[in-house]
C-alpha cells in the first residue's frame, strides 16, 4: 500500500492535506465517542450508522487527498461495520475493543504514517477476519462516475447538488435499505428529499420485496461530488444515479422558474411549457391537469427551486457569517500583540496624566476603551469549551476499567464552560492522573461495593462550573474514601508530620501530592510509584490554580482545580513596598485595612490581626524582601484568599487596579519564590507578580514554627 511518509514541519491552514487532517481529527473522535456509546447500547443502530459514516468519510476523503494507506486500512474496518449495519453481525465488547484499537492505528497513519507498524496492521486485519470470516476481504468497490460535473467543492465552500436516485428493482430483496442511503445524505448537509412514486404499480400487482419508489434530492453540502458519490457506493451498480452540481449565483438577480427547472431535469418539454405559460393559470397546475408531468414531479422541482433560493440566500450572507479554522500560533501572536497594546496604552496614559493636555486624555480614554474591547474578544476568541477535554477521557476509563476488572461509568457535567486554550492544553496530564486514582484507588471491586450496599458500577463524574474570575473542575468518584490514618501513618514515616501533631483534614489531604508519598501497598501498572499526584500539583501551581480535597469514608472522594480564566491579561492590584511596587491579583483579593504604626508596634512579633472576629496572619513584605528604609505612619493590608486559607500582605501603598499583561520570569529568575511573573508599568519600569499560593504557604509554615516555639 502506497501512502504519504510524512507531514510538514510548519502547517499550512490552507493545505488540503491539513485540512483533511483537521477533518480526520474530529471523524476519529467521532468514531471513539460512538464506539463508547455503542458498547453501553449495543443496539442503538443511530451509533452504528455514525460510526458507520465515520468510516467511510475517512476513506473516501483520505483516497481523494493521497492517504491511501490510511483509506485501504479503514475500509477493510467500513467493511465489517457494513455488516453490523444489515444485522449480519452483533455489535460486541470484541467489536468495540478492536475498533478503538484500529482507530488507534489510523491516527498513527495520520499523523506519522512513517512510525505505522505493518505487522500490528496485519494483526488488526486479521483479527477483523476472525471476527466477521470474509468482511475484510473484500476489494475497495469504486462508484458510479455521476452524470454531472465531478468537480470537488473548495475547501469550506458550499455546493448545491442534485441527486436523483431510482434503485434498481433487487434493492431491498439484496439487504440495502434505501431510506439510509437518504439519511446518509442528509448527515452531509441541508437536504431535501421527495419521493417519485410513478412506478408504483396497483396494489395487487406489488411485489413485497421489491423497490418502486425513486426520489429527487437537493443537497447542499461543503463535501466534494465524490462523498456524495461514495454513499451510494455499494447500489450503484445496480441503481439510476445522477448527481448535478446546480449554479447557485446570488448576484444573477434572478431565479430559475419553474418551467425551466422542469425542462432541464428532462421531465418536461420546451413546448408544452411554453404553451402552458400562455395560459392564465398555474405552470405546475395546468401541466399535471393536461397529464403532461406527474404531480410528483412538479412537487419535486419546486421544493428544488425552493431550496435553491434558499441556498442563494446563505451564500450571499457568507461573506459575513460563519466560522473559520486558524492556527493556534495565530491566536497566541495576536493575544501578545494585544499585551503590548495594553501596555502601550497604559503609557501613553501615564503620560497624558502628568501633561494635563485633556485633548490627549480624551484620546488616551478612547484607545484604552478600543484597546479593552480588543483584549476581551481576543481573550474570547482563545476561549474553548472544556466539553473538548472531557470527551477525551472517555477513552482513559474505558481502557482502564478493562485492565483493573472494574465496571465503571464516567459522567460529565458542565461541558459547555468555556476555558482559554492555554490552561486547556495543560490540564491533560493532571486530569489522567486524577481519574485513574480514582479507578484504582477509590472505587472498590464489584464484590466490596456489594457487600457495601452499593451499586456494582462505579461512577467518577467530572463537572465544571463558572465561579467568578475562576473555572471550578471538579472529580468525583463514589468510591472507598482516603484513609486519613494511612496518610497521617506515611507522612509520620516520610516526616512531613511529626508523632502526635495536630492536623486538620486540609493538612492531612495536602500530603498527598509529595513527591514519592503513596499509600499503595504494591505497585501496578497504573499507580502505586507517588509520581503522579506531585505532577498534579505542579501543573495546577503552574497555571495560578489551587487544589482542594475532599472525603468521606465510604462514600467517596471529590478534588476540586480552581483555575483562572485565562493566563494572558489578568486584572491586578498595584501597590508599592519601599520604592518598588508589585502587582496583586485581583481576584485574590478580598479587602484593604489600614495599619497604623501603633497596632504595627503592638502587633509585632505576633503578626495577627483581627479583621471582624476572624484572627488573620499577616506577612511584612517589607521585611519579607529585605527592604532596610522604614514604613511611613500608616500602612496598608492587603487581605488576600487561595482556597481556604487567608492572610493579609502589608504594604506601603495601595495604588490602584491595573490591566497586567502577564510576562514569564527569565531563566535566572524562574525558580525566584514568592514571584509567579512580571509585568511592563506604564512607564517602562518591571513590577514582579506576587506568587499568593507561595505567601501563602510561606505564611503557614513561619505560623506552625512560633506555634511550636
Amino acid at each position: 500500500m502506497s501512502g504519504r511518509t510524512g507531514s510538514p514541519t510548519v502547517a499550512n491552514p490552507l493545505d488540503p492535506a491539513e485540512i483533511f487532517r483537521q477533518e480526520a481529527v474530529d471523524l476519529l473522535a467521532r468514531l471513539e465517542a460512538s464506539l463508547l456509546d455503542m458498547e453501553a447500547t449495543p443496539g442503538d443502530r443511530a451509533l452504528v450508522d455514525t460510526a458507520f459514516r465515520a468510516l467511510h468519510t475517512l476513506k473516501g476523503s483520505g483516497s481523494m487527498f493521497g492517504w491511501d494507506a490510511l483509506a485501504a486500512f479503514t475500509h477493510h474496518i467500513e467493511t465489517t461495520f457494513d455488516l453490523v449495519r444489515r444485522g449480519e453481525l452483533p455489535v460486541t465488547r470484541e467489536l468495540v475493543t478492536l475498533t478503538l484499537a484500529a482507530a488507534d492505528h489510523i491516527r498513527v497513519l495520520l499523523e506519522a504514517p512513517e512510525q505505522a507498524d505493518k505487522l500490528r496492521e496485519n494483526a488488526l486485519l486479521a483479527s477483523f477476519r476472525d471476527l466477521a470470516p470474509g468482511s475484510a476481504t473484500t476489494k475497495p468497490t469504486k462508484a458510479a462516475p455521476p452524470a454531472g460535473p465531478a468537480k470537488a467543492a473548495a475547501a469550506g465552500e458550499k455546493r448545491t447538488y442534485r441527486i436523483r436516485f431510482r434503485p434498481g428493482p433487487d434493492t431491498m430483496r439484496l439487504g440495502t435499505n434505501p431510506l439510509l442511503l437518504l439519511d446518509e445524505l442528509r448527515g452531509l448537509g441541508t437536504c431535501t428529499v421527495v419521493p417519485i412514486t410513478d412506478a408504483v404499480p396497483p396494489l395487487e400487482e406489488i411485489d413485497p420485496t421489491g423497490c418502486y419508489l425513486a426520489w429527487d434530492v437537493v443537497l447542499t453540502t461543503a463535501a466534494a461530488t465524490a462523498a456524495i458519490a461514495d454513499v451510494f457506493i455499494f447500489v450503484a451498480d445496480q441503481s439510476d444515479l445522477t448527481i448535478e452540481e446546480l449554479p447557485i449565483d446570488p448576484d444573477a438577480g434572478r431565479e430559475r422558474r419553474l418551467g425551466e427547472i422542469l425542462v432541464e431535469r428532462g421531465d418536461a418539454v420546451a413546448a408544452d411549457v411554453a404553451a402552458g405559460l400562455n395560459r392564465q393559470e398555474r405552470l405546475g397546475t395546468l401541466l399535471v391537469r393536461s397529464g403532461k408531468v406527474s404531480e410528483d414531479r412538479v412537487a419535486s422541482a419546486l421544493v428544488e427551486q425552493r431550496h435553491v433560493r434558499a441556498a442563494a440566500k446563505a451564500k450571499e450572507s457568507s461573506t459575513t457569517t460563519g466560522t473559520i479554522r486558524v492556527p493556534a500560533e495565530r491566536l497566541d501572536s495576536l493575544m501578545d500583540q494585544v499585551g503590548e497594546l495594553v501596555i502601550a496604552q497604559a503609557r501613553l496614559m501615564q503620560q497624558a496624566v502628568a501633561g494635563g493636555d485633556p485633548v490627549l486624555k480624551a484620546i488616551s480614554e478612547d484607545i484604552e476603551r478600543l484597546a479593552s474591547e480588543l483584549r476581551d474578544t481576543t481573550m474570547s476568541i482563545r476561549m474553548l469549551p472544556i466539553g473538548t477535554l472531557f470527551g477525551r477521557f472517555r477513552r482513559v476509563v474505558h481502557d482502564l476499567s478493562h485492565e483493573l476488572g472494574k465496571t465503571v461509568e464516567l459522567a460529565t457535567e458542565g461541558e459547555e464552560t468555556e476555558l482559554d486554550k492555554t490552561v486547556i492544553e495543560s490540564l491533560n496530564d493532571p486530569l489522567v492522573h486524577l481519574i485513574r486514582n480514582a479507578i484504582d484507588h477509590g472505587l472498590e471491586e464489584a464484590g466490596q461495593r456489594a457487600a457495601f450496599g452499593k451499586p456494582p458500577v462505579g461512577r467518577v463524574l467530572l463537572s465544571a462550573v463558572h465561579s467568578g474570575a475562576q473555572v471550578l473542575i471538579t472529580i468525583t468518584d463514589d468510591g472507598r474514601g482516603l484513609n486519613r490514618e494511612k496518610i497521617r501513618a506515611k507522612a509520620e514515616e516520610k516526616g512531613l508530620l511529626a508523632a502526635g501533631q495536630d492536623a486538620t483534614d486540609a493538612d492531612l489531604f495536602g500530603f498527598i501530592f509529595h513527591p514519592g508519598f503513596s499509600t499503595a501497598a504494591a505497585v501496578t501498572s497504573v499507580s502505586g510509584r507517588g509520581v503522579g499526584m506531585d505532577v498534579v500539583k505542579r501543573t495546577i501551581d503552574g497555571l495560578r490554580g489551587t487544589i482542594e480535597v475532599a472525603s468521606t469514608v465510604g462514600q467517596g472522594t471529590r478534588i476540586t482545580l480552581k483555575l483562572p480564566l485565562t493566563l494572558a491579561i489578568i486584572d491586578g492590584l498595584l501597590v508599592r513596598v519601599g520604592t518598588e511596587r508589585y502587582v496583586v491579583p485581583l481576584s485574590a483579593v478580598e479587602e484593604c485595612v489600614e495599619l497604623t504604626r501603633e497596632e504595627d508596634r503592638r502587633s509585632e512579633g505576633r503578626s495577627f490581626l483581627n479583621i471582624r472576629g476572624d484572627i488573620v496572619a499577616f506577612i511584612r513584605l517589607r521585611q519579607l524582601f529585605e527592604i532596610p528604609e522604614s514604613a511611613g505612619a500608616i500602612q496598608k493590608v492587603v487581605i488576600v484568599a487561595f482556597g481556604e486559607a487567608r492572610i493579609g500582605l502589608v504594604v506601603d501603598q495601595v495604588i490602584g487596579q491595573h490591566q497586567t499583561v502577564i510576562k514569564s520570569l527569565s531563566r535566572l529568575h524562574r525558580d525566584l519564590e514568592g514571584f509567579s511573573g512580571a509585568t511592563i508599568l506604564g512607564d517602562g519600569s518591571v513590577a514582579l507578580i506576587l506568587d499568593i499560593p507561595h505567601l501563602i504557604g510561606f505564611a503557614r509554615e513561619r505560623e506552625a514554627m512560633l506555634r511550636a516555639s
